[in-house]
């Protein structure tokens, strides 16, 4: 279970302590953590491919050279949120055309931050200080610099004078690296191309602004949705999560399930069992989207065909297997999978319309899931092992799916 969120709190005044702390209060030296599974990706050929070719790749070992001047835990947080930030803004404006592109991978991938990052963490998590550094000023250190590189800390809203609606959006890492290491993630790139953007929409223009989260279990259920998404769900008029969803098609999510199924996350790691919540008495086991799931199914917004999907999975009150639901639970019934199935995607709508919902916002606030369709290789470049990083399919197949995200978002927040 994650904290309560007086627990919280007060866990985060610790980590705050700990990164102020002297150097000498005797906190217990940290030695170097092993590198995750995640960051031993790293050193294949394909991630080692997609940095050199975006100008990406000298990024770890500029972090690594800043560490190293540091001389305190003081100085190491002072680096850190530095360059966690200036990493999210940079891919950002060479998402969105500005600066130089550093290569010829282009412009709206996705993939040149996650590996970036993971360097980062890397050197982060194996650094060897010349001062002593306790395990929770680590720990304190790798949160900053995840916060930091993803958008967390990033998120600008223009005041209520100016007359614009407030939009967030919510993207992924790539994931299945095992199964591809080549992979992109369209919600990712959807989060750098729009953040900070203003789009058109029929009631007025919108100011988007996006972070992105980690395809790990042990995030979630220390809470990172929650933490990044309270400050800003009662100030914005739309929210929306979006992940990579089906083949060749979007959907939004009508319904999610209080269940999560377990697959392996980008660690490696997974066990099926309820989303672990605050306060779990009075959890439900199904939300519900707010968005304007009609509408946005009827608009032309690009190629892909937009869904309204209903289905569940659910065990019917009284017990029983798992029964698929075309339209939705049945009352009582207990959640083995949303619309979106029981993965992280699930699981990133079920905790923003819970906190939606817990912040007393439900009949107010537009908001839930949006699925994108899966980001396909080109003909002829479908084996992982032999594959080209991209292709020209590739990038008009991503394209589109970020141009299609935008004009659902101007649809959903034209009607707000």
């Amino acid at each position: 279970m994650i904290p309560s969120r007086v627990h919280a709190a007060a866990l985060g005044l610790a980590l705050t302590a700990a990164l102020a702390a002297p150097t000498a209060v005797s906190a217990a030296p940290s030695p170097p953590l092993a590198p995750t599974v995640e960051e031993q990706r790293l050193d294949r050929a394909a991630p080692q491919e997609i940095l050199r070719r975006s100008g990406f790749d000298a990024v770890a070992a500029e972090f690594s050279r800043a560490l190293r001047r540091a001389h305190s835990c003081a100085q190491a947080r002072q680096v850190v949120l530095r360059e966690g930030g200036a990493l999210w803004r940079r891919a950002v404006e060479r998402a969105q055309g500005r600066g130089p592109a550093g290569g010829d991978i282009s412009r709206d991938d996705d993939r040149p931050l996650y590996w970036a990052r993971l360097g980062m963490t890397r050197e982060l998590r194996t650094w060897q200080p010349g001062f002593a550094l306790g395990e929770a000023q680590r720990d304190a250190l790798l949160d900053d610099l995840e916060r930091t590189s993803r958008g967390q800390t990033d998120v600008r809203y223009p005041g209520a004078a100016q007359g614009m609606k407030r939009v967030l959006v919510t993207g992924f890492d790539p994931f299945t690296l095992d199964r591809d290491i080549r992979i992109s993630n369209p919600s990712g790139a959807s989060a750098l191309a729009l953040d900070g953007t203003v789009i058109e929409t029929a009631g007025g223009p919108a100011r988007v602004e996006t972070v992105v989260f980690p395809v790990r279990w042990r995030d979630f259920a220390q809470g990172t949705v929650e933490r990044a998404l309270r400050p800003y769900l009662p100030r914005v008029d739309l929210f929306t999560t979006v992940s990579q969803g089906r083949v060749g098609r979007f959907d939004v999510e009508r319904t999610n399930g209080a269940w999560r199924g377990g697959s392996p996350d980008n660690d490696n790691t997974g066990t099926a069992g309820p989303v672990p919540v605050g306060d779990p008495a009075t959890q439900p086991q199904w939300t519900t989207t707010t968005l304007p799931y009609a509408r946005i199914t009827a608009a032309d917004t690009g190629r892909f065909p937009v869904y309204d999907n209903t289905s569940v999975t659910e065990i019917p009150a009284g017990g029983g297997e798992p029964v698929e639901r075309p339209d939705g639970p049945t009352p009582g019934s207990v959640a083995r999978a949303g619309g979106g199935g029981n993965y992280l995607s699930n699981e990133i709508a079920y905790r923003a319309t819970l906190l939606r919902d817990r912040l007393g916002l439900h009949d107010t606030l537009p908001g839930g899931h949006v699925h994108t369709p899966v980001l396909q290789f080109g003909t002829g470049n479908t084996d992982p092992a032999t594959g080209a990083v991209t292709d020209p399919e590739f990038v008009r197949n991503r394209l589109d799916i970020i141009a299609q995200v935008r004009a659902i978002l101007s649809v959903a927040a034209g009607t707000v």
